[in-house]
């Protein structure tokens, strides 16, 4: 597909058209002639149908593409379609509206798409009945690895990188959901000297952890085309020579390609411990998935016992909204059944709610927090002390039976 090729495809339904004008072939085909001609479109040839015991079709071959209309008389109803590329694209906004004017309908509905590689969107999943639609500007990488559809694309917000459809971070948001992701953690943890990152393939997770002081980060992803895809082509994170370091372990950061369910069972026969542990994975699923493992009971009971003393797990919990907080409610049940303190973080993005809980009993972890953030080596851009008060009220749905601490 050539970066020139753009089109508008326009989708219409016509509601409450005349009975007797939706049975009408030479009223309906003259009527979409006049629509085209006048939008400025060329059209090449016209084919009809006159369908028993009623209805019509008629489709018009166009230099742009084409358009066509099917009526039901029965109903009123008309279905118009009308697609133009090139130079003309928006010739099939402008025809339907004519027809529109010429047919008189009661009622319209209209969707219009953009086409061609200019017109790419991803449609995300954000809860029952409701997605968000990314306008990807130039798409970068789009590919299937072994593990999911990746695809990295200009957006609104920047270079962008979608899993499955998924968004997982953005140029414009990437620092806000990293920061909210570990600066609580760094500040409640004892001491940072060994991290373990699950996930974030990015990279940036595991650069602001050495930032943060940290003297060996072990950064465990299943993902090696997304990680080696990610260091190319995102402008934040890993650059192939961050990378290539890392997956020589000749510095700080240890890159290991494997799955993380392994890798934690190889650092628990070595005697492994760690200060922080970070799990930043596909966001669970309310329904059945693959990578839920890494959020359920067992998983998490495997990272605690990796834990050091005054060690802390982190965890991307989900959406604090009502009306998707599902993974929310169990990821908050899970870290209270295994942890004697927990503290949520409620990011500034309104669907990012971050847990962290440690096996060490803190009487007031908010305090320590607030006073230990200004000591940290790394100097946090979105998150200060009042946001981490603010962000540690947990939601008003998760405040009962149990609460921070």
């Amino acid at each position: 597909m050539t970066a020139e090729f753009t089109g508008w495809h326009v989708l219409a339904e016509f509601g409450g058209v005349d009975t007797a004008l939706c049975d009408d072939l030479e009223r309906l085909e003259a009527a979409l002639r006049k629509s085209l001609v006048a939008a400025g479109v060329t059209i090449c040839e016209v084919v009809h149908k006159k369908f028993d015991p009623q209805g019509v079709t008629v489709l018009a071959l166009l230099s742009e593409s084409h358009a066509s209309i099917h009526t039901y008389p029965e109903s009123g109803d008309i279905f118009v379609d009308v697609f133009t590329c090139g130079s003309i694209g928006a010739g099939a906004t402008a025809a339907v509206e004519l027809l529109q004017q010429e047919l008189s309908p009661a009622s319209v509905h209209t969707e219009v798409i953009r086409r061609g590689r200019g017109g790419r969107r991803i449609h995300e999943p954000v809860g029952p009945g409701t997605t968000r639609v990314w306008n990807l500007h130039d798409v970068i990488v789009d590919t299937r690895t072994p593990f999911q559809h990746m695809v990295i694309a200009r957006t609104e917000q920047g270079v962008s990188l979608f899993s499955d459809d998924d968004r997982q971070s953005t140029e414009f948001s990437q620092l806000t959901y990293h920061e909210a992701m570990l600066v609580p953690g760094y500040a409640l943890a004892e001491k940072l000297d060994r991290v373990l990152i699950v996930g974030s393939g990015e990279g940036v997770a595991s650069q602001m952890s050495v930032a943060a002081g940290a003297s060996i980060v072990d950064h465990v992803d299943i993902d090696r085309q997304e990680v080696e895809l990610c260091a190319e082509h995102l402008p934040y994170g890993y650059s192939p020579a961050d990378l290539a370091e890392a997956v020589a372990r000749s510095g700080p950061i240890k890159m290991h390609f494997a799955d993380g369910w392994d890798f934690l069972a190889e650092a628990e026969a070595a005697g492994v411990r760690y200060d922080l542990i970070c799990i930043d994975l596909p966001d669970e699923r309310v329904e059945e998935a693959q990578h839920n493992r890494l959020y359920e009971d067992e998983f998490l009971q495997r990272c605690r016992a990796l834990l050091s003393e005054g060690g802390v797990l982190a965890v991307q919990a989900g959406c604090q909204t009502m009306w998707r907080n599902e993974t929310l409610e169990r990821s908050w049940a899970r870290f209270h059944d295994l942890f004697p303190t927990v503290v949520p973080y409620v990011s500034d993005e309104h669907e990012w709610t971050f847990l962290f809980g440690t096996p060490k009993m803190i009487d007031d972890p908010v305090a320590k927090m607030t006073e230990t953030l200004p000591r940290l080596p790394y100097r946090a851009e979105t998150v200060d002390a009042r946001a981490l008060i603010r962000g540690a009220i947990e939601p008003h749905a998760l405040r009962s039976p149990v609460g921070v601490g």
